[in-house]
């Protein structure tokens, strides 16, 4: 009952995703014209949201996997430990200092690199999750929902850029950067399992990461607050 609860708002989300957003611009899909008419400070506040709920429906996500397919005996710090989620092509702000102190623009940077280095990925999730025998529905429907809200966030991103830096921004990345994978092939079905749930952890983590991003560059547009005051708003810390 507990897994399945948890997903029961996703299924509303079509309909809670239309509530007040202006008709013209539901999705952000049309970035010359009528995006650009939103206010900055709505831009940011519906890209904040968007990364929320990707960080909320992708942990939940998470803890189901676990329970579904990883062995109890696996179940253990070391296996998130000993990976580094995050890969040598995307540079990223190391330390919550580092974060406070760079650019608006460099931090809408690596908030798109980091959903552009997403895409590859999570499609090749949503492809594993397809060939499992016993892999729940509300599974399955949300990675696909998590690659939709992704791009939705992705074209947010964009528009907001221009907005914010009054600029134009690269709608679509010639090079998109690549995203992170495991260093080895998985040999067999507990292996490619193991991968899967690795993935599930680090995409969980990058999009916590995106999230507080957007919530630090609010911050500076109304309280001028620190990167440490929006975690002491956040659950879950930022982990490095």
């Amino acid at each position: 009952a507990n897994q399945t609860s948890g997903y029961m708002w996703l299924l509303l989300w079509p309909c809670r995703g239309m509530l007040g957003y202006p008709p013209a611009c539901r999705e952000w899909t049309d970035t010359s014209r009528k995006c650009t008419n939103i206010p900055l400070d709505e831009l940011l506040e519906r890209a904040m949201q968007h990364a929320e709920l990707i960080y909320q429906v992708s942990e939940e996500s998470r803890i189901l996997f676990e329970e579904m397919f990883i062995p109890l005996s696996m179940r253990s710090q070391h296996l998130q430990r000993g990976q580094k989620c995050n890969i040598n092509s995307i540079s990223i702000p190391g330390s919550k200092v580092e974060a406070e102190s760079i650019s608006d623009k460099w931090l809408l940077h690596t908030v798109l690199t980091l959903i552009r280095s997403w895409m590859g990925p999570l499609l090749g999730l949503q492809a594993s999750l397809d060939q499992y025998d016993n892999a729940p529905a509300v599974l399955l429907e949300g990675t696909h929902w998590l690659m939709g809200r992704l791009r939705s966030l992705e074209q947010g991103v964009v528009v907001l850029t221009g907005k914010l830096l009054d600029e134009d921004a690269v709608v679509a990345d010639p090079l998109p950067p690549e995203g992170w994978m495991p260093a080895d092939s998985p040999q067999g079905p507990l292996e490619s399992v193991i991968r899967d749930y690795i993935l599930l952890t680090c995409f969980r983590k990058d999009m916590h990461k995106v999230e507080t991003f957007l919530k630090l560059l609010r911050c500076r547009r109304t309280d001028n607050c620190s990167l440490f005051s929006v975690e002491k708003k956040n659950k879950n810390k930022l982990n490095y």
